[in-house]
This record gives C-alpha cells, sequence and structure tokens, in this order.
C-alpha cells in the first residue's frame, strides 16, 4: 500500500470506519450520494462489481472525492481486481475469501478486505495479505463470536461486522473488538434519494461517536 493511501485507510478508521456499501447506485447517481457522504465524514466508498456501470461510478467518486478511500465490492477474481485498479479504486472488498483476489489487490497497492466466517478463513486472509477483514455476514457472527476472534488475531487488525448492522446494533459490536461496520441497505438502496442519504449517514455518524462516548 502506498503512503498516501496508507494515511487515507488509517485516517478514515481512526475517525469514522464505516464503509458506504452503495449497492445498485448508478453513475448519474455518484455525485450527489458521494457528496452526502462526504458532508457526513464518511471516507470509505464501496460500490460492489454488481451495480449498473460500477466501475463508471467508482471512476467517478475518486476523481471527485480524492481524499476518500473508493473502490469495489463484490470482487470474485483477479480480472476484476485490475478492473478497479484502472478505474481508479484503490479498496477491494469480497463477500468470500480467494487468497488470489487478495493476493492481486495486495500487488496493486490497494486495500483488500476479504469477507471471512470462521477463524481458518481469517488466518488463511491475513497469510495471503488482507489488511483488514469483512465479518460477513454479520447475522452469522454475533458479538460473543467477534469476540472470540478478536482474543485471537493480531490486536490492530481492523475487523469489520457486514449485514444487517443498524445504529442501534453498533455498540454491541464495538463492545466485542469490532474496529468498524460496513453499512449497505440501511444507508442506501437503488434510488435513494441523496437527502436521505444524508440523514441516515448522520444517524450512522452519530450512533458511532455515540458509542464511543458511551
Amino acid at each position: 500500500m502506498n503512503p498516501l493511501l496508507a494515511e487515507a485507510w488509517n485516517r478514515a478508521l481512526a475517525e469514522l470506519p464505516l464503509v458506504a456499501i452503495l449497492r445498485g447506485i448508478t453513475p448519474a447517481e455518484a455525485d450527489a450520494v458521494g457528496d452526502a457522504l462526504w458532508n457526513a465524514n464518511w471516507r470509505i466508498f464501496e460500490v460492489p462489481l454488481n451495480s449498473p456501470q460500477p466501475l463508471e461510478s467508482i471512476a467517478r467518486l475518486a476523481r471527485r472525492f480524492p481524499g476518500a478511500v473508493v473502490g469495489a465490492g463484490t470482487v470474485r477474481n483477479e480480472d476484476e481486481v485490475r478492473a478497479v485498479h484502472e478505474a481508479g479504486g484503490r479498496l477491494v472488498v469480497s463477500p468470500h475469501f480467494d487468497a488470489r483476489v487478495v493476493r492481486a489487490a495486495a500487488w496493486s497497492g490497494m486495500v483488500c478486505l476479504p469477507g471471512v466466517l470462521t477463524p481458518s478463513e481469517a488466518f488463511a486472509a491475513l497469510e495471503a495479505g488482507a489488511h483488514g477483514l469483512k465479518l460477513f455476514p454479520a447475522e452469522m457472527i454475533p458479538p460473543a463470536a467477534v469476540k472470540a476472534l478478536r482474543a485471537v488475531l493480531p490486536p490492530p487488525l481492523p475487523l469489520l461486522p457486514v449485514g444487517g448492522i443498524a445504529p442501534s446494533s453498533m455498540a454491541g459490536y464495538l463492545a466485542a473488538g469490532a474496529s468498524g461496520f460496513g453499512i449497505g441497505s440501511a444507508l442506501y438502496r437503488p434510488g435513494t434519494p441523496a437527502e436521505e442519504v444524508a440523514r441516515m449517514a448522520r444517524a450512522f455518524a452519530d450512533a458511532w461517536a455515540g458509542t464511543l462516548r458511551a
């Protein structure tokens, strides 16, 4: 990971480690939705590759928000890693662990967050070069399971539960050792107006800040 990306990634994790999962977004929506997120202090934007014209949306967001960490979700193979990199993406998120995807992302200098469910997958992902772990689906990884994983994984390693996360559920995961969260349909669904995205982005940011103060 190059120093500028490392700085942006570490700053995002320190200030508001919430990943905006914009599944279904179109390029025409990207600027307005991105503005709503940026103004609510979100700095990590993920466009899943099963969205309409995802590479164009990634390219638009990367150009508009050079201080953000922008990339793709639902990345399944090395060709997709290369395509995301060529579009200007700096983040690769997968629903699963595939060592070839992790190595390709790391070789390209990108942040890589593979999806894992078990300790075996978690350690294999680290061995392949993952920079953090997407705990997915979070519905199958309750806070008690996160606590157990955190006890055996390297302490600085980012652990981000994804799937069904709401502002009200963040405190339990944080107490168990989660580092942040990926937020999908509770933040954005296809066609959600930017004003509504802004409202929900602020609600999640406030919940995160309140959880830290509690």
